[in-house]
């Protein structure tokens, strides 16, 4: 039985496998999370707004909503409140994941949370060096944190995963100014981290890979339009670009596809994107379709030509 459109990965391939998702609370996390469930993982879900209490953000997502969707989606979805800055709770964190599964397959650092910190094509001079240095401890420290702590574990069993998320291929974030010198440093850091790890875990058995989803359809991106996952296509209207938009289960889809993959250490330090896993393990998003928003972004967006998505999705 298929356990991802378009694709013969059965749907009980990650049954067994324990993984922890850092930063599961909304986006691409929670995509992830949800997939990872659908092919039978146990899924530890992290972050900091829970039921009772929210983050900065004060959204209504919660970790024990995205736990629920990974349970529903077939897997075994349990919810952790952690602060991924606090090397005590990360600790706290793993020694429960130790303690009640006796292993770890895939750890996918998603930590980021500096949305509302960012300030666009704004020079260091300018921009608030408080926000800015807020924002590479979320989008750095976090995954350097919760890398020191769960790799002993991930290492115990031989043959883990390790998925840093980032926004950007290697390729893109090389050439290009990505918003400001903090933003562009915490994006381009975990496509390095990836480079570390694999020189670090790959002796032991272990990948890492760094993966960038495309134009994401979050939550937050949802809201920021004044659209639905339903009415997406309306925001065309004022950003026609956003046609070559993607649900968060499509980069989950790709990352779920990696850890079944028996050959994935063929991945070994590299950088890739949601859009290049698709074609690799021919998948698709919900609707059917396969976008390829980091190609469609240079040979279209910033080629400044008209939006049209034919060929890229």
């Amino acid at each position: 039985m298929s356990g991802l459109p378009g694709t013969v990965i059965d749907m009980g391939a990650l049954t067994g496998r324990v993984a922890l998702v850092a930063g599961a609370t909304r986006g691409a996390g929670r995509g992830i999370a949800v997939e990872l469930g659908a092919l039978g993982a146990t899924v530890y879900c992290t972050g900091r707004t829970t039921r009772e209490r929210r983050s900065e953000y004060d959204r209504a997502e919660t970790i024990e909503d995205t736990a629920e969707l990974v349970t529903a989606a077939g897997g075994t979805g349990i919810a952790v409140p952690t602060d991924h800055l606090d090397p005590e709770r990360v600790a706290a964190l793993v020694a429960r994941i130790d303690a009640e599964a006796g292993r770890l397959d895939v750890l996918v650092n998603d930590v980021w949370g500096g949305e509302l910190l960012v300030r666009f094509d704004t020079p260091v001079w300018e921009h608030p060096l408080e926000d800015g240095l807020r924002m590479l401890r979320l989008g750095v420290d976090t995954h350097l944190v919760t890398a020191h702590h769960a790799f002993p574990l991930l290492l115990r069993t031989g043959g883990g995963l390790v998925v840093e998320v980032t926004d950007g291929t290697p390729a893109y974030n090389a050439a290009h100014y990505r918003l400001s010198a903090f933003y562009d440093l915490a994006k381009l850091a975990p496509i390095r981290l990836a480079c570390s790890w694999a020189h670090e875990i790959g002796p032991h058995g272990a990948t890492a890979v760094c993966v960038t989803p495309g134009w994401l359809r979050s939550e937050m991106m949802l809201d920021h339009y004044g659209v639905t996952e339903e009415t997406w296509r309306d925001a065309c209207a004022t950003e026609p670009h956003f046609a070559i938009s993607e649900t968060p289960r499509f980069v989950g889809r790709g990352i779920a596809a990696l850890a079944a993959d028996p050959d994935r250490a063929r991945w070994q330090g590299a950088g890739t994107s949601s859009g290049e896993l698709a074609r690799v393990y021919d998948l698709v998003d919900l609707d059917g379709s396969r976008p390829d928003a980091w190609r469609y972004v240079e040979e279209v967006q910033d080629a400044g030509r008209p939006a049209d998505t034919t060929g890229y999705r």
